[in-house]
């Protein structure tokens, strides 16, 4: 059961900080977690256990302070959400607001002091989880640790703040007395250096290290060659999936215990310190002579990256004032990246003009080093860090590899006078339409967006109800998009049957239509047609300074639209010249629609800040708020209408699909045109106001929010 509940309040905790960032996908994880927490707590009596584990007995501990804890204590609000949580599960008929209960509780959690009493308990009871991440020793549980193995005895616990570690006060042993030597609290490291395992080690949790007479101690305190300045201190970072540094030395991610100087701020792995440094290399394919090692701390700038940050150690030529950093002597020589079609290759230093880098849109410094198109006549460039991002390059050195221009697959045969026999509708054959005086039928909707034909040309089957946008028909079948390293290739899926959990790597929508997926194994990204042909510079109604995919791996920032509903966003328009950042969701918000009741077209419009007229919603009769976007009519008409009443809350749902998800419960998506008047909302208990709803059960929601709330809470009476 405890190695259970480890796993459970583990990905309990990690999809809680995955729900800030996209709420619906977030939601769907959380209902499969809750309900196997509550099916394994429930099970067993926690009380009436003989021999608690470290996690029982702090489930058990948080009970009984939860009881004792008066109503003037400073974590109250806590203890009552913790109270809650914990009746709710151990009942056998949860109350429908546990999920509620879940959200807030985790949301109180990282707002609290964590000095205090229970703020410690739930501390330490997370603390476990964090363990599930260390690779164990198949046989450190059996028989013990093997005494080949080094104890390593950490002398502090740091977290990361900003990037840069603080040292706080906690220990990283349980107790402060030596305890009995739990095997299950013996971690075991297989650190490694790139591909190479250097060492073993092990960390006890209960003993501080002192019954291990028999195993080597790793030294608690060392002096290093790259850092002579100062000693570093043996310490324990109990890290996040979301959080991450990398090793002063090396290029690698710090691990679990590393060596950390907290006057300086430089952190080295075990494996480093253990390894004796290059003092001179020789990279002439970077320079004529070999370069020594500087291990000042001190900020430089490169020549081959044109930073002066001293993240990691130096390698200079003094008589040549040439300096790189260690990392940057690993560059590529010829790459090829997402943002460009040509190859890119190292140049130490660009002809005289402006330069700008393709990436970043910033300027390039002529004098230091970079990439550039290998193509005659093409002028692109970027800095030689932005080239190298996980987000754009694949990784793969192409330096003496012919360059192969890709050719690409037609995604339709031409067969008449405007009659084409298209890849993802072989069967039937689709004709032309150039009728620009049609009237708008909401009702035809494309296959490949999941858009209405508001305007313009469109492909229809001549045989059944197929329709494609004359845009989308062109759609190439194999692409390389800006966010993403490695190229993608169209796929349809054009069935009634629609699996919940294909949702947009982009803005996190259900894919409903065609969609670009990724080919290389392990790598699950997906973009649906919307957000695959966005493309940059985005020039766009809300802003007057054209927008840019400019955002590092990881980097996130907030929307500017007022109706976004994400707190930040990982990939984002952002504008180079103010704080102004657009994400995929909001910046594919069609520009021009159609509205059933009016024959013009109607433009999303913003509010501007001298404007004092108040708008009304034609739809559901509705106040438009100050700052939010909104639907106007281009000609005279007066008509205004609130986004989500003209296209809905979910913009990309077809009428007549089937959702399928593994709890077993399907939805399905019907379109809202009851005659005689709109049916209500099973949830909010308000008339479903757009276009489409969701029936789940026999129930009827206004959206899938309302659906999948539902569904969490049935999971878990």
């Amino acid at each position: 059961m405890e190695s259970e509940l480890i796993t459970l309040i583990s990905q309990l905790i990690h999809t809680r900080r995955r729900t800030d960032l996209n709420p619906r996908e977030g939601l769907i994880s959380l209902i499969s977690i809750i309900t196997q927490m509550i099916s394994t707590v429930s099970s067993v009596d926690l009380e009436s256990q003989p021999k608690k584990s470290d996690v029982i007995s702090l489930i058990s501990q948080i009970i009984s302070l939860a009881r004792s804890t008066s109503v003037s204590e400073p974590d109250q609000e806590l203890v009552s959400l913790a109270t809650q949580m914990i009746s709710l599960i151990r009942s056998a008929h949860p109350d429908p607001e546990l999920s509620r209960v879940v959200s807030q509780i985790t949301t109180c959690f990282h707002k609290m002091d964590l000095k205090s009493e229970l703020g410690s308990l739930l501390d330490r009871l997370f603390s476990v989880t964090d363990y599930t991440e260390w690779d164990l020793e198949p046989d450190a549980e059996a028989e013990g640790v093997p005494e080949q193995l080094i104890s390593l005895f950490p002398q502090f616990e740091v977290i990361l703040v900003r990037g840069n570690f603080c040292v706080t006060k906690k220990q990283p042993w349980k107790k402060e007395e030596d305890g009995n030597c739990n095997l299950k609290d013996q971690k075991v490291l297989r650190l490694t250096r790139g591909e190479e395992e250097i060492t073993q080690f092990f960390f006890c949790r209960n003993c501080r290290g002192r019954k291990h007479a028999n195993s080597n101690k790793a030294p608690v305190e060392v002096k290093h060659p790259l850092h002579p300045r100062h000693s570093l201190q043996l310490v324990y970072w109990r890290s996040s999936r979301d959080k991450y540094r990398q090793c002063y030395c090396c290029i690698e991610g710090l691990k679990r215990i590393f060596y950390y100087c907290s006057a300086c701020d430089v952190a080295i792995n075990i494996t480093c310190v253990e390894t004796e440094p290059v003092f001179f290399v020789h990279h002439p394919q970077w320079h004529a002579h070999s370069l020594a090692l500087f291990p000042r701390l001190t900020s430089l700038c490169c020549n081959l990256c044109a930073l002066p940050h001293s993240d990691c150690p130096f390698y200079i030529c003094p008589p040549c004032d040439f300096v790189a950093h260690q990392s940057c002597l690993n560059l590529p020589r010829v790459i090829r990246i997402s943002r460009h079609h040509h190859r890119l290759s190292f140049t130490p230093s660009f002809d005289h003009g402006d330069w700008s880098c393709g990436v970043c849109r910033k300027k390039i410094h002529n004098d230091y080093g970079g990439y550039s198109c290998t193509r005659n006549g093409c002028s692109y460039a970027a800095h030689s860090k932005c080239a190298t991002q996980s987000n754009i390059w694949d990784g793969q050195e192409l330096e003496g590899t012919p360059d192969e221009d890709e050719e690409g697959v037609e995604p339709f045969l031409r067969t008449g006078d405007g009659i084409i026999l298209h890849f993802s509708h072989q069967q039937h054959h689709l004709r032309l339409d150039e009728n620009a005086d049609r009237d708008y039928d909401e009702d035809r909707i494309c296959e490949a967006c999941i858009r209405p034909i508001y305007f313009g040309n469109f492909y229809s089957c001549m045989q059944c109800e197929f329709i494609l946008h004359e845009e989308c028909a062109n759609l190439s079948r194999k692409i390389h998009h800006p966010i993403h390293p490695h190229q993608l290739t169209l796929v349809t899926q054009t069935g009634d049957r629609i699996n919940m959990y294909n949702t947009c790597s982009a803005c996190s929508c259900c894919i409903t239509g065609f969609f670009y997926e990724c080919g290389k194994e392990g790598c699950n990204f997906k973009l649906h047609i919307p957000c695959a042909t966005i493309s940059e510079p985005l020039i766009h109604g809300s802003h007057m300074h054209p927008l840019f995919l400019t955002s590092k791996p990881g980097e996130r920032r907030k929307c500017a639209f007022f109706m976004c509903y994400h707190n930040v966003c990982l990939d984002t328009f952002n504008c180079i010249e103010c704080d102004f950042s657009l994400c995929f969701m909001c910046a594919t918000i069609p520009q021009k629609v159609r509205y059933k009741h009016d024959k013009h077209m109607f433009t999303l419009s913003y509010w501007k800040e001298t404007s004092t007229m108040t708008n009304w919603c034609e739809a559901c009769e509705g106040k438009i708020t100050p700052n939010i976007e909104f639907y106007t009519c281009d000609e005279s008409c007066s008509i205004t209408l609130h986004i989500h009443c003209l296209i809905g809350c979910d913009a990309y749902m077809k009428p007549g699909l089937l959702f399928i998800q593994p709890t077993g419960v399907n939805i399905d998506v019907l379109r809202n045109n009851h005659c005689m008047s709109r049916p209500i909302c099973s949830l909010c208990e308000r008339r479903c106001p757009y276009q489409i709803v969701f029936q789940c059960s026999g129930f009827i929601f206004c959206d899938l929010d309302c659906v999948l709330k539902v569904i969490y809470r049935n999971l878990i009476e």
